[in-house]
């Protein structure tokens, strides 16, 4: 393990509004929000804007740490290496307030840091972090919990943390979010994300064919890819299908090597076995030697069927066994299942 180097796993943060205000004369919501605001809760991140595309639904920016997602009554940010994402909260619900929006809910989550020391304040501490969503959240958001789920088979460089706030103890929203940390990616699969001499120069022509060469392309089908290659390694891409994202972040260094998958999706506009079949196809770019997967079910009832068939499917098709299965329910926010994996072999 290298004593230093860039961090992969990401904060995220997502932010739900009530709906009142989203009309036939306002259809668009925080969508309306200009992107010099937006540009200037960036820079308090620490990061930049360095690709995006928009579709009917949502608009979905590349950054220079990660991805940011803007629909009509919805935020999803999610930063790696030592960005200060808790410092986006308060300005982007001043934002969402110019545009007669309401917050409703707050998701604050993460695993847990290569590098926990190189973070600065708050981010050292899950309950420093806490404190500080806290602070920045109206009281109105008064269901509330904050979650440290460890699996009792690992250390704690395998947790996952969650902290939810809401303003009503239902859920607001049936989608279905599936994060996937990996780490100890095959060297061979790896090498994808790294420049090729001659393209230094071009970072949209890198970007697809790190896309096509890393078979990123067939997870699905469907979506139309973002994608930025970064010099002299790595990569980003959000993927947009209808009213779905989906969004990938690879760092390819060996001794740190990470990458992450997430998608927002039904369970119930495609089959179960989609959630199961998106997942190997996404793992199965990186073949990593250690796996953890949270799935958010918000409005949707947790159905346990479809964990176990994760599990079927990455055991046969990848070889990865589940090593730990946590569950927790968080009061309007819905049941987070975690779950960590590595091959059998291990």
């Amino acid at each position: 393990m290298a004593v230093s180097g860039f961090e992969g796993f990401e904060k995220r943060l997502e932010l739900r509004f009530f709906n009142d205000s989203i009309t036939n004369n306002n259809p668009m919501g925080l969508r309306l929000i200009d992107f010099e605001s937006l540009d200037q809760v960036l820079n308090e991140v620490q990061c930049t804007v360095v690709s995006a595309v928009a579709n009917h639904s949502f608009d979905a920016y590349v950054l220079s740490e990660s991805s940011l997602f803007i629909y009509p009554t919805k935020i999803i940010i999610k930063t790696c290496g030592t960005t200060q994402l808790l410092k986006s909260i308060r300005p982007l619900i001043h934002l969402a307030r110019n545009v007669n929006l309401t917050l409703r809910a707050c998701r604050y989550s993460r695993g847990s840091f290569i590098f926990p020391n190189s973070q600065p304040f708050p981010y050292t501490s899950f309950e420093d972090e806490v404190v500080i969503v806290e602070e920045s959240l109206p009281k109105s958001l008064r269901y509330r919990k904050a979650s440290v789920m460890t699996p009792s088979n690992s250390n704690p460089s395998r947790a996952w943390h969650v902290f939810t706030a809401s303003a009503d103890v239902e859920p607001d929203e049936s989608l279905v979010v599936v994060e996937v940390c990996m780490t100890e990616l095959d060297r061979v699969n790896a090498r994808s994300f790294f420049r090729r001499k001659g393209d230094e120069g071009n970072s949209d022509s890198a970007g697809k064919e790190m896309t096509r060469l890393s078979g990123i392309d067939m997870i699905n089908a469907n979506a139309f890819i973002c994608d930025f290659a970064f010099d002299p390694c790595g990569y980003s891409m959000n993927g947009v299908d209808g009213d779905r994202y989906s969004t990938i972040h690879v760092t390819p260094e060996d001794g740190f090597s990470y990458a992450s998958f997430e998608c927002g999706l039904s369970l119930y506009d495609g089959g179960q076995g989609d959630i199961a079949e998106v997942l190997a196809r996404a793992i199965d770019v990186f073949r990593p030697g250690c796996v953890s997967i949270a799935t958010t079910y918000n409005g949707e009832d947790y159905d346990h069927e479809v964990t176990k068939r994760v599990e079927r499917v990455l055991a046969k098709k990848l070889g990865l066994k589940c090593r730990s299965r946590l569950m927790d329910e968080f009061p309007g926010s819905g049941t987070v299942v975690y779950q960590s994996f590595t091959p059998r072999r291990k």
